[in-house]
């Protein structure tokens, strides 16, 4: 993660704030990131095959 990107949602919050809240931020921001990267990459599945996946955790 970027510095810049850390003092970007630092700047979204309040004056005040509960620090998890700004670490759940965080975490958020850093996963999404990796997906974006991820998906550049080719590294995805189609909607059929995710449907797949999830249909047998749901057994």
């Amino acid at each position: 993660m970027k510095k810049s990107t850390v003092i970007s949602a630092l700047d979204e919050f309040p004056k005040e704030f509960a620090l998890d809240k700004f670490l759940e931020r965080l975490l958020v921001i850093e996963k999404i990131e990796e997906g974006l990267k991820e998906a550049k990459a080719g590294k995805t599945v189609s909607h059929d095959h995710a449907k797949k996946i999830i249909a047998k955790w749901q057994k």
